[in-house]
């Protein structure tokens, strides 16, 4: 045969086999950097739901999906309704606390919030008995029960915020500084609401919350979006925070000695008990409802269509709001046009390879995280795909854009199997794997990841934003400490071309990808590792 023909032959031959069994499928830095300019421009007013600019993203979001190949994620649909509801509360200006001979007054913001997730125009706590039941937790796997033996239907509590191993000085008592999912301040409400409770008090401290009481008086003034769920879930009456001078007043009021109570509820010998106290207070609320909508897509897998692996990220942010520094559009271009941009770079990566996944991909981009994690919420409740077929879910949320990192850090570090996966990849990437540097702040159930993770789903949340590869550690932690300060939740969250480039997002990008392939054509489903508060989940 004659040589340049033989040559053209294995060309051809070489040209003809899917990209994804010759080379690399790398993700566009410039598909990226598009993505984050047009979902943080000012045309699309901050993305919140409920406004324009939330229209405009899931139009585009759609279109991206369309301009791939890929198909309808919600049967013929792009898009899942999620029904929210928008609740202003407005508590009485004075708790009132009364018993054993004595009474007190606290005022809100002062010493207290007070709010709702009924769908009520109003409601309350009428001489409420109030308990003390430590740190609100119920956890089977450490043997562990606060509300064992108590009947607290009809009654308030009173509880802990963080959960019993912070500050225990012991690594193994549940995970020592690590916030277990006990720690969460949702999850002291939603064991409440199990008990029956008609209210639940949080005591805030800021070293086991993570954030000072300002935080707390800010995040619950004003309106707040909930999923639209009436009559459906019990919800107590009331849930509020009070300060820890409010919570020493009510201790002293009950005459009973709790100098050191946060010590005296993670002693094994515990037991929840009555302070001999009623509490008064009311809320009102103003109600609004209208409808968000999560986006999905799909690509069906080749062998095994019914398994599913999950890709999440949230599309809105905060919208418009308090003018800061003469700006007034919270536009999000991290937090989290970043992860938006940087799953529909998977998509579109995942969209070009010719041998397609053995199991299906799912692309989901989700609303109201901003407020509660509550698209993620609203799917994990009302699954389009079964969680006991969905293999693992991969969250984006912040992807970092100041260049590639050596490190990948994964938040909640040591809860599932889908790390050991994550770690080779990284390591063939030259990259090494650590945990997140912070596990008391509890990141792990602050995105929306952790909705699945509630359902039994292997979930993974990482990316690299800790060690550049060049520039090293100080660098990262510089520009992390101003986006922190000066951006973060602010309109200056704005997509920079002074120093943002897209090598990184892409290497992550890629990485998470891969993972994602890995899960999609193994015959494994990868599993919560010992000690992970969502193993028995699963296992049902």
């Amino acid at each position: 045969m004659n040589k340049n023909l033989l040559i053209l032959l294995f060309a051809a031959l070489f040209a003809c086999q899917p990209a994804s069994e010759t080379s690399e499928v790398k993700i566009s830095e410039e598909s990226l950097k598009a993505h984050i300019q047009v979902l943080s421009s000012d045309d699309f007013q901050g993305r919140k739901p409920f406004t324009e600019g939330e229209i405009k993203t899931v139009n585009y979001l759609v279109d991206q999906f369309k301009a791939y190949g890929l198909e309808p994620g919600n049967g013929n649909s792009f898009t899942q309704e999620v029904p929210l509801v928008e609740l202003t509360a407005i508590p009485s200006e004075t708790m009132t606390i009364e018993g054993n001979g004595q009474t007190v007054e606290l005022n809100v913001l002062e010493d207290f919030v007070a709010y709702t997730e009924r769908v009520v125009e109003e409601t309350s706590l009428d001489a409420s008995e109030l308990v003390f039941a430590g740190y609100g937790v119920v956890a089977p796997e450490y043997g562990w029960n606060d509300y064992e033996g108590l009947d607290v239907k009809g009654k308030t509590v009173v509880v802990l915020v963080n959960d019993p191993g912070f500050a225990s000085g012991d690594s193994t008592f549940f995970k020592g500084e690590t916030m277990t999912y006990y720690g969460r301040w949702t999850y002291k409400y939603e064991e409440a609401a199990r008990q029956g409770a008609a209210g639940c008090l949080i005591i805030h401290e800021t070293v086991p919350a993570g954030y000072p009481w300002l935080v707390v008086r800010n995040s619950w003034s004003g309106a707040s979006l909930y999923l639209d769920q009436s009559g459906e879930n019990y919800q107590p009456n009331v849930l509020g925070w009070i300060t820890r001078d409010a919570a020493i007043k009510i201790f002293e009021a009950s005459g009973q000695d709790m100098t050191n109570y946060a010590e005296m509820s993670r002693s094994e010998d515990f037991k929840p008990f009555s302070l001999g106290l009623n509490a008064s207070v009311s809320v009102k609320n103003k109600i609004k409802r209208d409808q968000s909508q999560n986006v999905i897509a799909k690509i069906t897998g080749s062998e095994r269509p019914d398994e599913y692996i999950i890709y999440s990220a949230h599309w809105d942010h905060l919208g418009v709001g308090q003018e800061i520094d003469g700006d007034s559009i919270y536009n999000g271009a991290h937090d989290n046009a970043s992860g938006t941009a940087t799953m529909l770079g998977i998509a579109e990566a995942m969209s070009k390879m010719e041998t397609k996944p053995k199991r299906s991909v799912v692309f989901l981009a989700v609303t109201a995280e901003e407020q509660g994690l509550l698209g993620s919420k609203h799917y994990a409740q009302n699954p389009v795909y079964p969680p006991s077929q969905t293999v693992a879910n991969i969250n984006m949320d912040g992807i970092t854009a100041w260049g590639p990192m050596k490190d990948l850090t994964v938040v909640g570090y040591g809860q599932s199997e889908l790390e050991d996966i994550a770690q080779k990849v990284a390591e063939q990437q030259g990259r090494y794997i650590m945990p997140d540097p912070d596990p008391g702040k509890g990141y792990f159930f602050r995105s929306d990841h952790f909705q699945f993770a509630k359902v039994g789903i292997p979930a993974l949340y990482a990316s690299g934003g800790y060690e550049h590869m060049t520039k090293g550690v100080d660098y990262v932690d510089s520009l992390n400490q101003v986006y922190l300060s000066t951006q973060y939740h602010r309109p200056q969250d704005e997509y920079n071309p002074d120093y943002w480039t897209f090598d990184g997002m892409a290497l992550d990008g890629e990485l998470l990808m891969k993972v994602g392939l890995e899960v999609a054509n193994s015959n494994d489903w990868p599993k919560w590792k010992e000690g992970s508060e969502f193993k028995a989940i699963r296992e049902q």
